[in-house]
């Protein structure tokens, strides 16, 4: 990946393609925990925005961070580098810290957030699953915490280099008990960075949207180790059982789903996608598979919903992984 020179990119440079007029004051101060490939591409576009970005990682990769910055090639943005603060814990104030760490680790990162120093900021989880703001607002003020969404292919191919590979960058921000005017204006940041935008008042059917996507086709394509276009023609049937059984727990949760629509949706997608979690497999790095197929079995089971083909391949991936 070439180098770009350190500093925000010139939005009219031929280098930066749709890059976004500097954002009008007032700025924001935000954290983010976890600066990998959708952390680090948010952390950029915040900073080449015109706002302040202080990510929050090991030392070495927030030493190099502060000293290269975070580097971005895009479909979507352009190819650029963004300057970016670093530091292995939060230790100021913000107005928001953005949580873009896999389930797996976020026990042990967010001991890089103390509640004392997270104050008053509103604390946005970006994770798959649906069980996780519960545990973070145990940890922190239950009203600053903002469940959210995002839909994005995005990888870290190193400390400070992100790969963006789709031509969408969603987000869904929600939180019932969040003051309203505080979501809309992170929304207003992020919408102005790039990504779009919008505030949700439904916190259950926000993340069960994404649960209802997600699980299928992650917990397929792991099971057999296929891309989606080949999953979704070799384990039709499967795939369509995944598809209803998720469907089935999201109504029981309060959160309509479509199966006809999810199916659609599979189907359109290119059928070179992966999922993140056949990624980390490929990788050898553990697996979000209690955060998105173990909450699945929980819902299913706290609400009387049978999912035999939903329990059947996560059983056979937690035996595939002991």
């Amino acid at each position: 990946m070439p180098n770009s020179p350190a500093g925000p990119a010139d939005p009219n440079s031929p280098a930066t393609p749709n890059a976004p007029t500097p954002h009008p004051t007032p700025t924001l101060t935000v954290a983010v925990l976890g600066p990998g490939g959708v952390g680090g591409l948010l952390a950029a576009l915040l900073s080449r925005s015109g706002h302040r970005v202080l990510c929050l990682a090991g030392e070495e990769t927030a030493h190099t961070l502060r000293t290269t910055g975070i580097h971005v090639r895009s479909p979507q943005f352009g190819d650029f580098t963004a300057p970016v603060e670093a530091d292995t814990a939060l230790r100021e104030p913000v107005d928001a810290c953005l949580v873009t760490v896999k389930a797996t680790a976020l026990d042990a990162a967010l001991t890089r957030i103390p509640p004392a120093a997270l104050g008053d900021a509103l604390l946005v989880p970006f994770l798959n699953g649906v069980e996780h703001p519960a545990l973070l607002r145990a940890r922190y003020a239950p009203d600053r915490v903002a469940p959210s969404v995002i839909r994005v292919e995005s990888t870290r191919t190193a400390p400070g280099q992100v790969e963006h590979s789709s031509p969408f960058t969603e987000i869904d921000l929600a939180g019932a008990k969040v003051p309203h005017p505080r979501l809309e204006s992170l929304a207003e940041a992020l919408t102005a960075a790039g990504p779009t935008t919008r505030v949700l008042d439904d916190e259950t059917t926000t993340l069960w949207a994404k649960m209802a996507f997600l699980a299928p086709f992650a917990l397929l394509t792991t099971r057999y180790a296929l891309p989606l276009g080949e999953a979704r023609t070799r384990h039709r049937e499967e795939l369509a059982s995944l598809v209803a059984e998720t469907a089935a727990v999201s109504r029981a949760c309060g959160a309509p789903v479509d199966p006809a629509r999810a199916l659609a949706r599979y189907d359109a997608f290119p059928p070179a996608a992966k999922s993140s979690m056949q990624r980390d497999a490929e990788a050898g790095r553990p697996l979000e598979l209690d955060a998105i197929g173990g909450a699945l079995l929980r819902a299913a089971d706290r609400h009387g919903v049978p999912v035999p083909v939903t329990a059947r391949i996560v059983r056979e991936l937690r035996e595939a992984g002991s």
